[in-house]
């Protein structure tokens, strides 16, 4: 299998690549189109900044070219939220391949934000190698709304998405690199299916 993790000049790259490798998947890290193209399945990886990663997105033409292509694409953290249309984070257009926007998680005296640490899962597909009561490693500030594509959630004031999965696009807000068992089952199940 020809994995490739998309560089965008930013994020988890080399985790996520050690993750894979776990798995005995060595990935490519490229945003070199052609690669892209010869890909079998595609990640797009997180941690970083909404507004920047779109900005170079666009300069690069990978915003179009992502859209474009039919191979099944993961997006991890960061990497999930701009599959959608919109973020609250610098006010970003997103990729718009799924419909919704990303918002701004709320701070409480118990839920501070950003939402940091270990967090148990509801499963509502369990072909995703998940199951409820899983705790997966959360590490972010913004996430997108519950909606029809949610495949697994949490509860941190509000129904997070941890999981979203609609035809070839599966989303993943938290850090399966980070998330031990349940994160390696996961990504084990996205290259399976």
């Amino acid at each position: 299998m020809r994995l490739v993790c998309i560089d965008l000049g930013y994020g988890n790259l080399g985790s996520v690549a050690i993750a894979f490798e776990r798995l005995g998947v060595v990935p490519e890290i490229s945003g070199e189109p052609e690669v892209l193209r010869a890909a079998d399945k595609l990640v797009l990886p997180g941690v970083g900044h909404a507004g920047y990663a779109m900005r170079q997105a666009r300069a690069r033409g990978l915003d179009r070219l992502v859209a474009e292509l039919p191979q099944p694409l993961l997006g991890i953290c960061l990497g999930m939220q701009l599959l959608f249309e919109h973020t609250e984070e610098e006010d970003t257009r997103g990729l718009g391949l799924l419909p919704g926007r990303v918002r701004k998680l709320q701070p409480a005296p118990e839920r501070p934000v950003p939402h940091m640490g270990w967090s148990k899962l509801d499963v509502r597909d369990p072909s995703l190698g998940l199951a409820s009561g899983d705790y997966v490693y959360f590490a972010h500030s913004y996430a997108c709304d519950d909606g029809p594509a949610t495949a697994a959630s949490t509860d941190y004031g509000r129904t997070v998405p941890a999981v979203v999965r609609s035809g070839r696009l599966t989303g993943a807000q938290f850090h399966p690199e980070r998330s031990g068992a349940a994160g390696a089952r996961f990504l084990g199940a996205w290259l399976a299916a």
